[in-house]
């Protein structure tokens, strides 16, 4: 009986123990949170009202504290596009749980749109244009897209490409209005319509190109999606009209690149 009563107790306090260190993981792997109590609350790119706002949180909403406060009473923050801001303390409530009710933000995240004023990407792809007696030949191609957002749905966007070839420049140059579909989206669709011209400055020895300004209408589409620390990415096909003299043609780009907003 001894030797039963032994064991028992050594079970006990095995189980005893695993209990303990169970509970102590379970709080090693608590989450930190923060919920919106007031109406709405302004988060900022730092802790203090003179900082830029770049989300208006409403009452409800739930984000992922960082781990370190900021100065004063403001805590810092995980936005759902990757970015952090800080939030004033008296306007949340930080809590910790240790399921999966609340999630950090993945990989993926939105695209920075809201609280954008501008953005700028880089791309490059394929040119599909037509040169000489309608043969279309293909070249690739760099463009540069300094943007400013009017609204996280809508944006104003330039354009500036080169088709890439030796045999002299195919400047590409306007400007285009572009419309965000589904701005939280982590994949966000947009489509794009604008117009601008085309000059070719062919090198003096070409065979291929031939001098020439023309005017052209540009429609567009593509997708936007973001990585954590605002990485953006850009992928995009694109058709371009392009008005001659007693006829039109039409020359198409397919691109996908980098970008940023801020």
């Amino acid at each position: 009986m001894r030797i039963v009563a032994a064991v028992a107790v050594a079970i006990a306090v095995v189980l005893t123990t695993l209990s303990a260190r169970a509970d102590g993981a379970d709080q090693d792997q608590a989450e930190a949170f923060a919920r919106v109590v007031v109406d709405s609350a302004d988060l900022r790119t730092g802790p203090g009202v003179s900082f830029r706002v770049i989300y208006t949180a409403h009452r409800g909403e739930t984000f992922a504290l960082d781990g370190r406060q900021g100065g004063g009473f403001w805590l810092r923050v995980l936005l759902p596009d990757g970015r952090r801001a800080f939030a004033m303390g008296e306007q949340v409530e930080p809590f910790a749980v240790t399921d999966n009710t609340f999630r950090r933000p993945g990989v993926f995240a939105p695209p920075p749109l809201e609280g954008a004023h501008g953005g700028f990407a880089i791309t490059g792809g394929m040119l599909s244009i037509p040169i000489l007696n309608g043969k279309i030949e293909q070249f690739g191609y760099m463009e540069i897209r300094p943007q400013i957002v009017l609204d996280k749905t809508f944006a104003f966007e330039g354009f500036i490409g080169d088709g890439l070839t030796s045999d002299g420049a195919q400047l590409f140059y306007g400007a285009m209005f572009t419309v965000y579909l589904f701005p939280k989206w982590a994949l966000c669709p947009f489509l794009s319509l604008g117009g601008g011209g085309l000059s070719v400055l062919p090198k003096s020895d070409s065979f291929i190109l031939q001098r020439e300004d023309l005017f052209l209408a540009r429609a567009g589409g593509g997708f936007l999606f973001a990585l954590r620390n605002r990485i953006l990415v850009r992928i995009e096909a694109s058709n371009m009209t392009l008005f001659l003299a007693d006829q039109f043609e039409n020359a198409q780009t397919v691109t996908g690149g980098f970008g940023v907003y801020f």
